[in-house]
């Protein structure tokens, strides 16, 4: 079955058009694509177990990030050899046929038992966010934004550049001390702790991950910050109040395609009659998503349970049909978050001994390293955008600047 799997499997690599691959298996190097000097792009691999072929053809993309995970082979550079792949998607796309979309279907049965209802939602959030809070300030900037950062140039380090994403978010709003504002999606309280400090603004911002909620309570209490920010653990269908402005950063992917009306509605219910709402999402090509929506994939399998990347029409479509709000305005930093990525990733690696002394293995320190190599292609190759969205309600316009 192992040779009748690598048949099969190179069969396929053949069809490759886009970029080239190198592959090293035992003595036999085989290139696949553009075999030109002038190639796009390139990358090898080299296989390290044959188990590899079966494992992909029954298991398709998702048993490639699995291998990978269990050191069934290398490659000298994993984020372009994903790019590769995005680049050639009718080749990709013949990974998840045959046996593998049979197993595929039945992880798509598994999957609808992580639904984002009110229960669900905290079990999903808690899968990652709750691996503690230690793990988490290994690889992030000196406030946790785990979201894109915007670098101002090229020599911006990954602190700057997130303090300088929050800032951005608060001058599209034109915050003001006056200001009353509702975050959904706390994080570890990183945009209510700048806007508070640097605005003097009012700040209600809830979390459902019990990790969150516990460091962000207690940077409020050190900075003193009790009487500018409300923290709260509640899910935002659950939230209540009028407010001038509404913030929710890359928390839009954990909410589930069957809940957007229901949280445009309630975003628009937040928010007073000339109120404005910022909302930083990850979104996949338009073309794509109809697709992606219902394939589990590795983000989907192993990283984020529950989650369901939008695209932008997806997104508008759920606002116009459940509220009154309208686009102001949209800005793509999707390029931004490679490069936050590739930062993350470094941090990472550098701290893989001090990650593992927190107890996780070898296995989990690869799936995570595919884990922001595999985003940094998408965002990379525009398979994959961050967008900034501004909404409004129309009696907002009149207070706008021409």
């Amino acid at each position: 079955m192992e040779n009748t799997a690598r048949k099969i499997i190179l069969k396929r690599l053949a069809n490759l058009t886009v970029g080239q691959l190198r592959i090293e298996d035992g003595e036999v190097s085989m290139t696949f694509g553009d075999r030109s000097a002038a190639s796009l792009i390139t990358a090898s691999m080299k296989i390290t177990n044959r188990k590899f072929y079966q494992d992909v053809l029954f298991g398709g993309s998702i048993a490639a990030a699995e291998t990978y995970a269990s050191g069934y082979w290398e490659t000298d550079d994993l984020t372009k050899l994903l790019r590769i792949f995005l680049l050639n998607q009718t080749t990709t796309n013949e990974f998840e046929t045959g046996w593998a979309k049979c197993l595929a279907v039945l992880r798509w049965i598994a999957y609808q038992f992580k639904r984002n209802n009110l229960q669900g939602s905290r079990k999903n959030i808690a899968q990652h966010y709750d691996l503690s809070n230690r793990f988490f300030q290994l690889f992030l900037d000196k406030s946790l934004m785990y979201s894109s950062a915007i670098f101002p140039s090229t020599e911006s380090t990954l602190d700057e550049a997130a303090s300088y994403k929050i800032d951005v978010i608060c001058k599209k709003l034109a915050l003001k001390s006056s200001d009353k504002i509702i975050e959904i999606g706390s994080g570890w309280g990183g945009f209510a702790i700048h806007a508070a400090e640097n605005y003097g603004c009012e700040v209600v911002t809830t979390t459902i991950s019990q990790q969150q909620y516990n460091y962000a309570s207690q940077q409020i209490r050190e900075k003193k910050l009790g009487t500018k920010i409300k923290l709260l653990k509640q899910d935002y269908r659950q939230l209540e109040g009028k407010y001038d402005k509404l913030v929710s950063i890359e928390m839009i992917e954990a909410v589930g395609y069957q809940y957007y009306k229901q949280f445009f509605r309630t975003c628009s219910q937040l928010l007073k009659p000339e109120g404005e709402m910022l909302m930083q999402a990850i979104v996949i090509q338009d073309q794509a998503y109809e697709r992606a929506k219902y394939e589990i994939d590795f983000i989907k399998q192993y990283i984020f349970p529950g989650s369901c990347i939008p695209s932008v029409t997806t997104l508008l479509d759920a606002m116009t049909k459940a509220s009154n709000l309208r686009l102001f305005n949209l800005e793509d930093i999707g390029l931004h978050y490679a490069k936050t990525l590739r930062c993350w990733r470094q941090n990472f690696t550098s701290q893989a001994c001090e990650i593992k002394k927190l107890g996780f293995d070898e296995h989990f320190i690869r799936l995570w390293n595919f884990y922001f190599c595999y985003c940094e292609a998408g965002f990379s190759e525009g398979y994959l955008g961050d967008m900034q969205m501004h909404f409004v309600h129309p009696l907002a316009i009149r207070h706008k600047k021409t």
